[in-house]
């Protein structure tokens, strides 16, 4: 990517399992900017946690992250690089 870009870690809370098709149809969308995600899920609780690593213009990071966060039992806090 070029200097227009940031890189930044979306941490996901998924604590409704039916959000989880349109989740991955949401990042399935943005996949040309992830640079990688990893799933854990933590049986215990009955959630799982996501985090994904974005390399993307700010208004792209924004909007994906927004989408996200608008899902039914999803919670999500992103954190960016200051380059």
């Amino acid at each position: 990517m070029n200097e227009d870009t940031r890189v930044a870690v979306a941490a996901v809370i998924v604590e409704n399992p039916d959000s989880v098709e349109p989740l991955n149809k949401l990042l399935h969308e943005y996949s040309s900017y992830i640079i990688g995600r990893m799933g854990i899920p933590y049986r215990e609780k009955g959630i799982s946690i996501i985090s994904i690593a974005i390399d993307a213009p700010q208004n792209i990071i924004s909007a994906l992250t927004g989408k996200i966060g608008r899902l039914q039992g999803i919670t999500t806090k992103t954190t960016y690089s200051n380059h």
